[in-house]
């Protein structure tokens, strides 16, 4: 577009420099256009509950989203993390019955599809979440049917490397249908690096063990009295992030549907409790629960997904005390929200909405941390979690 510019300006007169300029403004444009983070697509791929992987392409500096479609099937993998320094990814086999698996695959950048690298056994029923700590090179992997949480050493190359730890949980709760017993839904290695806290949906905990990051090995609770935080019963802990500054944690609920705010004191390894905030409106009446939750690069914002009210829900960050103060309420673009993340630009948040089988983009504004729906959309049944490769 500079190029025509310039040479419909000036082309009877210094076509030839001209023509030299705009080449040089253009590969400086990209240069920038790249360093924002709106470089080339992205590959967007989608864990469902179909047994398959799917793929989308998206292109950060238009919005576009389009559809690859199917590129991994056989395995429940609901869940898909991504490596952001390499083409792989990483899928759990979800499998309630019998004992589960994680798999790597390695990423053709140019058609999305998906490579086996090898898998390991996860040493749970119903793996159901990955979390990756790049600074360990360690991958965890939370069982929930299972109650378990495993960690995984992974090679230079993504390769996943020897199962090095499982810890078994124990604990219930209230509710009869869903808390007769322990179920890992999350394992997440603090900012300090010496512990891994693991919400437990079941057992009403977020359960603290330790962690060594050179062994990739999880280590029992062993304080006086336990590390393991208990919420009200009946909330059933689902997901958690901490703060930009590791300061605070914030723990979504899913039966109560609401966030906890809590301190993080890492000489100790606890938790204290500072806020609690409710997800749904105070004219809701139906059925409670959140989804997930994750927080911007800078930890000013807080998104939320109110499965209960099919909501996408933003929280200023107070960053002297760690509380929320509630931004805005925007519908998710489908029903029943299950997974979400935000782009590596941190411009786009991409919402699975596991009911209506879609997943839906929003654009994210950087200095309000408001969000805007966009209209794109793709159509992917039972869609669970998202992962990008740039």
């Amino acid at each position: 577009m500079i190029q025509g510019l310039f040479l419909d300006t000036f082309a009877k007169r210094v076509a030839v420099a001209v023509l030299g300029l705009s080449v040089g403004i253009i590969g400086m444009y990209e240069q920038a256009h790249a360093a924002a983070g709106y470089g080339e697509s992205q590959l967007v791929y989608v864990g469902t509950q179909q047994a398959r992987i799917e793929a989308l392409r998206f292109d950060p500096a238009t919005g576009r989203l389009s559809t690859i479609g199917p590129v991994a099937k056989g395995l429940n993998a609901t869940w898909v993390e991504s490596d952001p320094q390499r083409p792989v990814i990483y899928a759990v086999d979800d499998d309630k019955v019998r004992e589960g698996s994680v798999t790597a695959y390695t990423v053709d950048r140019a058609t999305g599809a998906l490579a086996e690298l090898d898998r390991v056994d996860s040493n749970g029923r119903g793996t159901t979440n990955l979390s990756l700590d790049l600074r360990s090179k360690t991958l965890l992997a939370a069982s929930y049917d299972s109650g378990t949480v495993s960690t995984i050493a992974l090679e230079p190359d993504g390769r996943l490397g020897a199962r090095a730890s499982t810890m078994q949980e124990t604990g219930s709760g209230p509710n009869q249908h869903r808390q007769a017993s322990a179920h890992a839904h999350n394992a997440v290695v603090d900012p300090s690096g010496h512990y891994v806290l693991v919400p437990d949906l079941g057992a009403d905990r977020v359960f603290v063990y330790g962690f060594d990051g050179a062994t990739h090995a999880l280590l029992p609770d062993n304080g006086e009295p336990p590390r393991a935080f208990a919420t009200p019963p009946g909330s059933g802990p689902r997901h958690l992030v901490f703060g930009a500054d590791g300061r605070f944690a914030y723990v979504i609920t899913e039966l109560s549907g609401e966030i906890f705010v809590l301190r993080w004191d890492a000489t100790q390894g606890r938790l204290a409790p500072v806020q609690t905030v409710s997800l749904s409106t105070p004219q809701f009446k139906g059925v409670k629960s959140g989804a997930e939750i994750d927080m911007s690069a800078d930890g000013r914002f807080v998104y939320a997904e109110d499965r209960g009210e099919n909501m996408l829900v933003v929280y200023r960050v107070d960053p002297a005390s760690g509380e929320l103060s509630e931004l805005q309420r925007i519908a998710c673009g489908g029903e029943k929200p299950w997974g979400m993340a935000l782009d590596p630009s941190g411009r786009w948040l991409f919402v699975a909405n596991q009911h209506s089988g879609n997943v839906a983009v929003f654009s994210v504004d950087p200095a309000s941390g408001k969000l805007a729906a966009t209209g794109a959309t793709a159509q992917v049944p039972t869609a669970v979690s998202v992962a990008f490769v740039n």
